[in-house]
């Protein structure tokens, strides 16, 4: 197939972007925006106007109003506090407490602050208490990255809110209708597949020998584990209520998770639920400026070609079925040395509708969880922000290289990992 010079030129400053982020700490948003208009000006002669329209506004703005309503949430003590109440149901029963912290973890992610704060907020107690209770590091780190990752791709979460804004604009190509429903099934998929391999990872790698060792122990005192917190202030429990409306107001309402948290980021502004300068501080801007930018860019490659020629690339080497073994399987070796919301999604999700037309089929809710999926499951590598959170928090006692080193394998095998659940789950089982 030929490739024209602004098609090559966009997949060069693409592939270029991508290694850079590999090795060196930086937004790649502002590079893909530069290398947008690069691309767009010298080899398309396109106007800086036009260039700037791949600049996802809906999305942006969505990002905007629920990462500052959850950045509320955190910065007046909120979250912290409802996370010790939960820790102290397990009491004295020892064996409970992973078990709890990965369904904390997961319901926390689910409602809101996502995969990188609910682990910012969460490594410190829970690998805390895994010193205390005599669970190994690694194995916690599993379960807390596990359970964040899971759940990334709920419609409140901010990863989720990528991957549904950017399936909204390829919508009409894969005949979707129903947005909600589709990114339900979407969490769902990543819930299951990645609950399996990281609870699997956690049994096997001590923490079921671990659980039977606490049958018939002395209790421990739940107060050494888990201090109890001050009871919630009337601005906490204004802060719960908000989070229940915008759950309410998003499923069974149906009304649109940016514009009610917006309407509910004001009320808390207005009321001094939260202090809004701390709150706008909180922001995850970073990651938003990345996942803008690199929209741009791949907006660009769109015009130019350059997506349908890696298209046509990834399409030589699979099938309907195989499909998702190598979308799993590709994503998770870029990403486990770049972001996999900022640089791996927004690269491979617009690829979905030109996939399906050029393999002559497949299913695209199992390519979109594969890409997802294949690009998440490796974040338990320190080089991610969520391993190397783990590691810092880990307790004093902890070998930090040996749990580094762990990591680190645990997190490259995850691409291979990643290839055949997706190629089991969405290929072979059609989840």
């Amino acid at each position: 197939m030929a490739i024209s010079t602004a098609a090559l030129a966009s997949i060069i400053a693409l592939g270029i972007i991508v290694l850079i982020s590999c090795f060196k700490e930086m937004n790649v948003g502002i590079l893909g925006i530069a290398a947008a208009l690069l691309v767009g000006i010298l080899f398309s002669g396109m106007k800086i106007a036009a260039i700037f329209k791949g600049w996802p506004v809906g999305l942006f703005m969505i990002l905007i109003g629920v990462t500052f309503m959850f950045a509320c949430a955190q910065v007046n003590g909120t979250m912290e506090k409802f996370s010790a109440y939960a820790v102290r149901l397990a009491k004295g029963n020892t064996a409970l407490i992973p078990i709890i912290l990965f369904i904390l973890i997961t319901l926390i992610t689910t409602i809101g602050p996502g995969n990188i704060a609910t682990t910012a907020l969460m490594a410190p107690m829970a690998m805390a208490i895994a010193g205390r209770i005599g669970l190994s590091a690694f194995a916690m780190t599993l379960l807390v990255v596990g359970a964040a990752n899971g759940a990334a791709f709920s419609p409140f979460a901010p990863t989720g809110i990528i991957s549904n804004g950017i399936i909204a604009k390829m919508a009409p190509q894969l005949g979707i209708t129903d947005l909600q429903g589709l990114a339900w099934k979407v969490h769902w998929n990543s819930e299951i597949v990645q609950g399996i391999v990281n609870f699997g990872g956690f049994f096997l790698f001590g923490g079921l020998a671990w659980m039977r060792r606490q049958r018939g122990g002395a209790a421990l005192n739940i107060d050494e584990i888990a201090p109890k917190p001050e009871p919630f202030t009337a601005k906490q429990w204004a802060t719960l209520a908000g989070i229940a409306a915008l759950i309410f107001s998003v499923i069974v309402l149906k009304w649109d998770v940016g514009a009610v948290a917006f309407g509910i980021g004001a009320i808390f502004m207005l009321f001094g639920i939260a202090d809004d300068a701390k709150a706008v501080k909180a922001m995850p801007w970073g990651v938003i400026l990345m996942v803008c930018g690199m929209s741009v860019l791949i907006d660009i490659m769109d015009q130019s070609g350059g997506l349908k020629a890696l298209v046509s690339m990834i399409a030589t080497v699979s099938n309907p079925t195989t499909v998702n073994g190598v979308l799993g399987f590709i994503t998770g070796i870029i990403s486990a040395y770049s972001s996999s919301s900022g640089v791996v999604m927004p690269m491979f999700l617009p690829m979905v509708p030109g996939l399906i037309q050029q393999i002559g089929g497949g299913n695209p809710v199992a390519m979109i969880s594969s890409i997802n999926i294949g690009s998440h499951l490796v974040d338990t590598s320190p080089l991610s922000t969520l391993g190397a959170l783990c590691i810092a928090c880990a307790a004093e006692h902890e070998d930090k290289a040996k749990l580094f080193r762990n990591l680190m394998l645990w997190g490259l095998s995850m691409s291979v990992v990643g290839a055949v659940v997706c190629y089991i789950a969405f290929g072979i089982l059609g989840l």
